[in-house]
This record gives structure tokens, C-alpha cells and sequence, in this order.
């Protein structure tokens, strides 16, 4: 009954913004980095975090989610506050880099850090190393996140297809909270997006997968490589890109629209189609988890497939 109530607390929370929005004329406008050609209502993340906070806390109060997990979660709040005044003010990267360290900290500390760092044949147990490295995870999650929220309903698709490969392959009903969060705002984003999740939503997302993926990573170190899979269409393309543009001696902080996903749509391909291929990856991906017994095989053979997916995608529009 909960997950019907969220679902359509959801829903209606992100038609009250998109209407709210319209009047008070917060909207997306075009720029050099959108892939959508008209001025849309921005901040429909706004319900995914009300909802997901709502949802989670229900569940601490019936005790059906692990408390270091769920403070962790909840720490979630400063970075939605934080990104929701970035999409009224545009505040400074200075500022917004303060707050993602402080939920990164913050983060780590509820979840007494990452234990250990799994590479196959031997494992990194120090804890200096691998809190710096779940650190800089956190921040990159974020801001890979953010960076591939473009459009319509590729952002918010991906957040269902990792809460319901979560769900399938650990259990635990704070992914069912994220699935019918999302996809009330879900409605209102598929093709064509009457509003978008702005940076509220999208590194609360972010920011959320890096938590799943140290919680688990506590409790099997391979289960770090399993999210990583299941992560793998955003950070490979996202690093991938970063990598490119910082070989080509391209400003970084420059708009672009680079992104597999935005080169596809600039080759002709709807916005619908996109995002539909992705959840086909997605898919695959999953498989190789499900079905793959080695973790690092599966990484490896999930390496291979992102990269012919790459390939395919320059043969469609070029990386210039």
C-alpha cells in the first residue's frame, strides 16, 4: 500500500511543479548544451527527493532499512537543497563542490567508510586508500549523473533499471521506494518531457547509486564491481567523454554536447528511441551480472560491450 501512495505522491508532486514552474516561468531554456530545442519546466526532481525521502523514513520507522544506511541516504537532503538553489541561481562551482564534499564526508561517516577494495586476485584493505577512493566516487557519481541528465527519460530510466537490479539481486525495500519515486516523475518526463528532473534530481541520484554501491561493497567487497557493471552505461560514457574532450585540449567546464547519448539524438535518432536503447544495454548488463559467476569477467566482457556500443555510436555522429 505504501509503494501505490508513493507512486502517486509522486506523480502528483511533479504535475503540481510543472505547473508551478510554468507560472512562475522556471524553465530550461536552450543553450549549447541541451539536446531539447524548446524552454521546458525544470525541477521535477523536486518530487523524486520528497518522495524518496518520505518513503525511506517510512521505512527506519518500521525498521525495514538498515540505520547506517539510511542516514547515509538521508544525507541526501544537502545535496538536493543545494542543487535545487543551483537551478534557480546558478550558484558557483566553488559552492557546489563545498557541498558535495561535505555529503561525500558525511556519507562515508554513516557508513563507517569502504572496508575493502577488491582487484580480483588480491584485495586493498587500507583504509586511508579506499576512503579516499570512495570519496572521490561520490563526487564523480554526482556530477556523472548530472552530466547525463539530457533527455527525455534517460536520466529517470536509469534510476528503475538500478533499483530493479538491485532489488532482484540483494532485496531490500528502500529500491522499491526509488522505483515508484521515479517513475511518477517518470510519466511526466517520457517523450515529449513536459518537465525535466533538474540538478535537484539528478545528483540525488547520483549520489544515491554511490551510496548502494559502498553499502553493499561493505557487506561482499565484489559487490563493488557488480554496481560498477550496473553503472557502467553512465560512468563509461561520462569518463570516456571527459578523457576525449581533455585529449582534444578542450576547456572542461565548457557546455557540451558530447555525450554518446547527445550525439545520438544529433544524428537523427528521438529522443524515445535513445532511451529505449540504453535500457537494452542495461539489460545485457544485467545479464552479465546475473548470469556471469566471476565478477571480473563480467567487467571485463562489460568493458567490451560499452565500447562496441561507443563505436556504434561515433559510426552514427562522429566525437569532434
Amino acid at each position: 500500500m505504501i509503494y501505490i501512495f508513493l507512486s502517486f505522491l509522486s506523480f502528483y508532486l511533479t504535475y503540481f511543479i510543472k505547473n508551478y514552474a510554468i507560472k512562475k516561468s522556471f524553465v530550461a531554456e536552450v543553450n549549447d548544451r541541451s539536446s531539447h530545442t524548446v524552454p521546458t519546466p525544470h525541477g521535477g526532481g523536486i518530487a523524486i527527493a520528497v518522495t524518496w525521502f518520505i518513503g525511506i523514513s517510512y521505512l527506519y520507522y518500521i525498521n525495514d532499512i538498515n540505520s547506517s544506511l539510511y542516514f547515509a541516504l538521508m544525507v541526501g537532503i544537502v545535496i538536493s537543497v543545494v542543487s535545487y538553489l543551483d537551478d534557480l541561481y546558478e550558484l558557483s562551482a566553488k559552492v557546489r563542490l563545498v557541498a558535495q564534499t561535505l555529503v561525500a564526508l558525511l556519507g562515508l561517516y554513516f557508513l563507517g567508510g569502504l572496508g575493502s577494495f577488491e582487484l580480483g586476485l588480491f584485495s586493498i584493505e587500507n583504509q586511508l586508500f579506499t576512503n579516499i577512493f570512495a570519496f572521490f566516487m561520490i563526487i564523480w557519481f554526482i556530477n556523472l549523473y548530472n552530466f547525463l541528465d539530457g533527455i527525455d527519460g534517460y536520466a529517470g530510466s536509469e534510476a528503475v533499471f538500478l533499483g530493479i537490479a538491485g532489488f532482484l539481486l540483494f532485496g531490500g525495500s528502500h529500491f522499491l521506494v526509488l522505483i515508484v519515486a521515479v517513475l511518477g516523475f517518470l510519466v511526466w518526463n517520457w517523450h515529449k518531457a513536459k518537465i525535466f528532473m533538474g540538478d535537484v534530481g539528478s545528483t540525488l541520484l547520483g549520489y544515491n547509486v554511490a551510496i548502494f554501491t559502498i553499502y553493499y561493497a561493505n557487506q561482499e567487497s565484489s559487490n563493488l564491481w557488480v554496481w560498477i557493471v550496473l553503472f557502467g552505461l553512465f560512468w563509461f560514457d561520462a569518463t570516456l567523454t571527459l578523457l576525449r574532450r581533455y585529449k582534444n585540449g578542450e576547456q572542461l567546464s565548457q557546455a557540451h554536447r558530447k555525450h554518446a547519448y547527445q550525439r545520438l539524438t544529433q544524428s537523427g535518432w528521438a529522443h524515445d528511441r535513445v532511451t529505449i536503447f540504453s535500457v537494452l544495454v542495461n539489460i545485457v548488463l544485467f545479464g552479465l551480472v546475473y548470469f556471469v559467476s566471476n565478477i571480473f569477467v563480467a567487467f571485463v566482457f562489460s568493458l567490451i560491450i560499452l565500447y562496441i556500443v561507443i563505436r556504434f555510436i561515433d559510426t552514427k555522429k562522429a566525437f569532434e
